[in-house]
C-alpha cells in the first residue's frame, strides 16, 4: 500500500509536470487545428454530451465551428444572459461556480483551503494596486469545461490599466487547490483595473490553468504568451465598458477573481457553492 507521504510526493511531481506552460500551449494548438468536419463533429458531440452543454443558448449551429477551440469560446445568442440593471449592483463576469464571496480579510490573506492561503498583493502583482481593495469585497468564480468561457465587465466604468503576470498553469481544482500553496498567485494571470463612479476601484483577475491555451482581452491585442520574462504593466486611456460587456475570454477554462473597493456591498442572495451566470447580481449595496 502506498504511504501518505509517497502519494503526496507523486501528486506534487504530477502537478509540476502538467503545470508547465508548454504543455498547455500544445493543448491549445491542438484545439486550434482545423480537422475534417467528419472527425470534428463527433468529437464536439461527445464533448457536448459529456458536459451537458445547452445548445439552445449557443449563437451558431455546431456544424459552423471550424475548430474545437472555436466552439469552446462560442458566443451565446442575443438575450441568453440578461444583465441586472438595478442601481448599485455588481454582476457576475462569467458563468461560474461561486467558490467564495465576502469581505477582503483585514490582513489581505485569502484562504485557498484550510492551511493554505495567498495574498492580495501577490494576486495583483503590486502592493500599491492592492491598497484600494483592503476594505472591500471579493468573489472567486470557477469556470468548468462545460461553461461559456467569455468574461464580461461586472460594472459600468473605465478600464484604466491591465497587468500581465506570467507563471505556471496548475489545474485550478481538486488536488492542486488542496496542495499547491498560493495557487492563484503562481498561475499565469491578467489583472484588469477599472474605475467606477458607483463603487470606486474594481479589479477583474483572469487566472490561467492547465490546458488554458491563451487568455485574450477584448479591447487590446493582448494574448498571453508562455515564457514572458517579467510582469508587464500597461496603462490605457480609460476604455469605457458597460455592465455585461465582453472584456476577455479563456481559450479553455479557468478562474475569475473580482475585487471591489466599495465596503457597502453585500452578496445579492448568492453564496459559496452556487452556480451564477453572466449578468446575474453578485453584490448589492447593503
Amino acid at each position: 500500500m502506498m504511504s501518505r507521504g509517497t502519494g503526496e510526493a507523486m501528486t506534487r511531481l504530477f502537478l509540476a509536470a502538467v503545470s508547465h506552460p508548454v504543455l498547455s500551449r500544445l493543448t491549445g494548438r491542438l484545439a486550434d487545428l482545423r480537422v475534417p468536419r467528419a472527425l470534428l463533429r463527433p468529437l464536439l458531440s461527445m464533448f457536448i454530451r459529456a458536459f451537458g452543454v445547452d445548445l439552445a443558448e449557443v449563437a451558431e449551429p455546431v456544424e459552423s465551428y471550424p475548430t474545437f477551440n472555436a466552439f469552446f469560446t462560442r458566443r451565446l445568442r442575443e438575450g441568453a444572459r440578461p444583465v441586472a440593471t438595478d442601481p448599485g449592483v455588481v454582476v457576475s463576469p462569467s458563468d461560474s461556480w461561486l467558490r467564495g464571496i465576502g469581505a477582503v480579510p483585514a490582513d489581505g490573506r485569502f484562504e485557498q483551503v484550510k492551511g493554505l492561503a495567498y495574498t492580495l498583493d501577490a494576486l495583483l502583482g503590486s502592493e500599491e494596486d492592492a491598497l484600494p481593495f483592503r476594505r472591500g469585497v471579493h468573489a472567486t468564480l470557477y469556470l468548468s469545461p462545460a461553461m461559456y468561457h467569455r468574461v464580461h465587465s461586472p460594472v459600468d466604468g473605465l478600464v484604466q490599466a491591465w497587468r500581465y503576470i506570467p507563471g505556471r498553469l496548475f489545474p485550478v481544482r481538486g488536488a492542486s487547490v488542496q496542495s499547491v500553496p498560493g495557487l492563484f498567485t503562481r498561475n499565469e494571470r491578467v489583472a484588469l483595473f477599472l474605475e467606477t463612479e458607483a463603487h470606486g476601484a474594481v479589479a477583474v483577475v483572469l487566472v490561467g490553468a492547465a490546458n488554458v491555451g491563451r487568455i485574450r482581452l477584448a479591447f487590446t491585442d493582448l494574448v498571453t504568451n508562455a515564457g514572458a520574462p517579467a510582469t508587464r504593466v500597461r496603462s490605457i486611456d480609460g476604455v469605457p465598458v458597460r455592465r455585461g460587456q465582453e472584456i476577455g475570454a479563456f481559450n479553455l477554462g479557468s478562474t475569475v477573481i473580482v475585487l471591489a473597493a466599495d465596503p457597502t456591498l453585500a452578496p445579492a442572495g448568492v453564496s459559496a457553492g452556487d452556480i451564477v451566470r453572466v449578468g446575474q447580481a453578485l453584490w448589492r449595496r447593503a
